[in-house]
């Protein structure tokens, strides 16, 4: 899934350099005042629009049957492109001037990279002319803004929320996580769930091997960025989660690794009583429920928070659509983008069990009444505002795989907290300053 692209974040010393010869964007960009779109104008046209695993995902084709029906003239062609090599192929694709009109954006560094080429082109002139009001998006497009510029339309978004098992907290007597709980009082709970042993232990909680499950929640408040040149922030998140692997809350990170065990497998299991997780996981349990694989009730509350930082504050991914510079059709392109990110696409989308971008009350509903889905997840939904996982950054790729390294050295108790934070940022740093 796409990744996050903090507001105002700016690339390191040389990220804006021209773009190689034979690029896309070495082509005159494409004037972006809004003009009349075919929709409205009744001219024929056909767009093309790249997209990934089309076949085994529903909602590409929902969304464009939606649309079609409501502007006969416009016909969308899908183009696929292999998920494993997305970004890769379609930055081949946009380097020799393919002229497909609307680029899906999977992830932070595509985004990235293609806009630093000039390869997609900003949206502000359509915002502005048509009168969108980005709030309703919830911060998503502003993770999406770069130098005050939009360039892509968020129209799914993944979300952190936490997963629990109703019946072990029936069974413990505890109350279930509430839809405001601090990560302090989360600590608490899952010390509270924490019961029994060898085969028989339950985890009050359970963190997966990721280092998003540790790091993300130390962005919450806004007040710091995964890709920086100071750690030290992640402190007491870290101390906090150690301390849970020290006190056997949750299951060794090292047992997890060398076991390759998937955190749906001891969540299904009802080896753990919480697990923080991504929305995507809301269709595997559900799927789950009625293969007969996972036999007890669960439900889902909202992603706990610092003190201090407003409920339905969380972490989440993005996917989101562009223009292409070369697009002869971009007014049209504007225009089916319009639709796919706004409110009747977000309402189609929810219908196939995905979470839209834009969470309208029309849409979180028609999501909740999937069959399977747990009370109250429409308000376990609702968010105050998302953060990005992975802010953007030309050389994400590379922090990202030292924060990865770094992780696991401390999980593993390799190094204490303290030594892993500050290898962290002198790594990190020396990567930036490249």
């Amino acid at each position: 899934m796409a990744t996050l692209a903090a507001c105002g974040t700016t690339p390191a010393a040389g990220t804006t350099a021209a773009p190689a010869a034979g690029d896309a964007a070495t082509a005159a960009p494409a004037a972006t005042t809004a003009g009349e779109a075919p929709a409205a104008s009744g001219e024929q046209v056909t767009l093309k629009m790249t997209a990934w695993d089309i076949a085994t995902t529903p909602y590409w084709n929902a969304v464009i049957d939606a649309y079609e029906a409501k502007n006969p003239n416009v016909k969308i062609e899908l183009v696929e492109v292999s998920s494993a090599e997305y970004q890769d192929k379609v930055n081949i694709m946009l380097s020799g001037g393919d002229d497909t009109d609307i680029i899906t954006v999977k992830d932070t560094p595509g985004y990235s990279a293609m806009l630093t080429r000039n390869q997609i082109v900003p949206l502000n002139s359509y915002i502005e002319a048509d009168k969108l009001d980005l709030k309703a998006y919830n911060g998503a497009t502003d993770e999406l803004t770069y130098e005050g510029k939009l360039y892509a339309m968020p129209f799914r978004s993944d979300i952190w929320v936490l997963y629990y098992n109703k019946d072990l907290f029936d069974k413990a007597g505890v109350a279930y996580p509430t839809n405001d709980m601090t990560w302090a009082q989360y600590d608490e709970l899952a010390r509270k769930m924490t019961s029994g042993s060898g085969s028989d232990k339950v985890y009050g909680t359970h963190y997966h091997t990721w280092r998003s499950t540790v790091e993300l929640p130390t962005v919450q408040d806004g007040k710091n960025s995964i890709i920086t040149t100071d750690y030290s922030f992640m402190k007491p998140m870290y101390d906090m989660v150690v301390k849970m692997q020290d006190d056997g809350i949750i299951m060794d990170f090292g047992s997890l690794k060398a076991g390759n065990v998937h955190y749906s497998g001891v969540f299904k299991n009802q080896q753990v009583a919480m697990l923080p997780m991504g929305s995507w996981f809301v269709g595997t349990m559900i799927k789950a429920k009625a293969a007969g694989e996972a036999t007890f009730n669960w439900g889902v509350a909202k992603y706990p928070h610092p003190e201090g930082v407003a409920a339905g504050t969380t972490a989440g991914t993005l996917t989101s659509l562009a223009i292409n510079a070369s697009s002869k059709h971009q007014d049209a392109a504007w225009d089916f983008i319009k639709f796919y990110s706004g409110a009747e696409g977000a309402k189609v989308l929810a219908s196939t069990g995905n979470l839209p971008a834009l969470r309208t009350d029309e849409a979180l509903k028609a999501y909740a009444a999937l069959d399977g889905m747990p009370a109250g997840i429409d308000e376990a939904l609702q968010t105050t505002t998302v953060r990005l996982e992975l802010p953007m950054n030309p050389k994400v790729s590379a922090v990202e795989q030292i924060l990865n390294e770094e992780h696991e050295l401390i999980m593993t108790g390799s190094v204490p907290v303290d030594e892993g934070l500050a290898e962290m940022t002198r790594r990190v740093s020396e990567a930036l300053a490249k």
